[in-house]
């Protein structure tokens, strides 16, 4: 029987929201589960102090190291780094980092399939920078090259009387080119930072909004959509993130309002995008995903554009979609368990013949 260790830096499994369901869908399909810390691994025995769910709670026992590693979570301090890298050395890992929005936008670009649905995107080196990229588009956003949920982007637009708006944390102000130039030169101080000119999607109704696509790997190792949904920004914002104050609402209703007749070739369009795309960004890196949320936008010609890749996606709560992922990822760590244990053997065979 495979087991499955969750790790994470969590020392308490009820205060980790995925950890139950996880639990719960192992054991309806025969696999054992564990959660545990990097704090619990005995190296020299080869054993964790791990938690198992029984009986309504959850209790501590001695596990062997499992067959197969879902990685929940960064390890928090440095000792808890070493000790997942040495887990990692030896053990399958089901989630692998993409890196940094840079990073990501790069390894893309040189993949070239999918380059054209690149928003045009420059790391910060000189604020001269971004006055450039204002004289070839009339809005731009700054944004840190490791943030999340939308926080620290700042939307730039030229004003007819030589100024600039601002807009931040949905406050607007306005700024002379010096006072833009020393926000600027501390931002960049303070964090690395990208420019790209502002794509405005908008709803009929003139909120922002994007989509996400929401993709795992399936038992057999292949990629299929576990949801798509539409994320929504609040009146005045930039972003549609939902931890910024968005919402979200099912995904045929929101297509045939703002696409009507067009709306089932948007939601077709949406699907072959996420697992062409999945696949694709796959071989851009020496490790395999098991899961991935893609943002994307869609402009007023409803041409794609690409907004983000995310490695550890969450679901919104609204579309009870936990134990989908969860039975997803059960099924996909199983089948990277039961590969590695054939790859494992072929080589020891090989071994043995040589």
């Amino acid at each position: 029987m495979v087991l499955i260790g969750m790790l994470h830096r969590r020392s308490d499994p009820l205060k980790v929201n995925r950890a139950y369901a996880y639990s719960v869908v192992a054991k309806a399909e025969g696999v054992d589960f564990f959660y545990f810390t990097p704090g619990k691994v005995n190296i020299k025995k080869r054993t964790i102090l791990g938690k198992i769910y029984e009986k309504g709670e959850w209790v501590e026992k001695s596990f062997p190291f499992p067959d197969v590693i879902y990685n929940a979570s960064y390890p928090g301090t440095e000792k808890a780094e070493e000790i997942v890298d040495y887990l990692y050395e030896r053990i399958p890992f089901t989630s692998h980092s993409v890196g940094d929005k840079l990073g990501v936008y790069q390894r893309i670009e040189r993949g070239e399939e999918f380059k054209s649905y690149l928003i045009p995107t420059e790391e910060i080196k000189e604020i001269n920078q971004v006055y450039e990229m204002l004289d070839r588009f009339p809005e731009v956003i700054i944004k840190p090259l490791s943030g999340s949920q939308g926080g620290g982007i700042v939307l730039i637009k030229k004003a007819e009387s030589g100024d600039f708006d601002i807009t931040e944390s949905g406050t607007d102000h306005s700024l002379t080119k010096e006072e833009l130039s020393i926000l600027l030169t501390d931002r960049i101080k303070e964090m690395e930072y990208l420019v790209q000119p502002f794509m405005a999607f908008k709803m009929k109704e003139g909120q922002v909004y994007d989509f996400r696509l929401h993709v795992q790997k399936d038992g057999k190792g292949n990629w299929t959509i576990t949801t798509i949904y539409p994320r929504v920004g609040y009146i005045g914002s930039i972003t549609a993130n939902l931890g910024s104050g968005g919402y979200t609402c099912y995904l045929d209703g929101f297509l045939q309002k703002q696409f009507q007749d067009t709306w089932y070739d948007m939601k077709r369009t949406l699907e072959i995008f996420a697992l062409s795309f999945a696949a694709h960004f796959d071989t851009l890196y020496d490790d395999s995903f098991d899961e991935l949320g893609i943002d994307v936008g869609v402009d007023g010609d409803e041409r794609l554009w690409l907004i983000e890749v995310n490695w550890r996606p969450g679901p919104p709560v609204a579309f009870n979609c936990e134990l989908d992922v969860a039975r997803n990822l059960v099924h996909y760590a199983k089948y990277l368990a039961e590969s590695n244990k054939k790859h494992r053997k072929k080589g020891s065979q090989k071994n043995k013949k040589g």
